[in-house]
């Protein structure tokens, strides 16, 4: 995977390369207190709507998508 990485990424960002790794970024940084919170009105009524239309195929991979992102624990 690396030596595919490096034929792709400028000889300059070499160095960085192990950070990019399918490892590395399935790790959560650990939350900090500095990190942004979206704070609410109390006012705020959630409204749900279709946004798109999508296909069953869409459909499918979004729910894929979002499942591997709460096993990472992202969302």
């Amino acid at each position: 995977m690396e030596k595919e990485a490096r034929k792709l990424v400028l000889e300059h960002f070499h160095k960085w390369i192990h950070i990019f790794g399918r490892k590395k970024s399935e790790i959560m940084l650990i939350r900090k207190l500095w990190d942004y919170i979206i704070e609410v009105k109390k006012r705020f009524v959630l409204r749900k709507k279709k946004v798109y239309l999508l296909s069953k195929e869409e459909k499918e991979e979004i729910y894929k998508f979002i499942s591997e992102q709460l096993k990472k624990k992202y969302i």
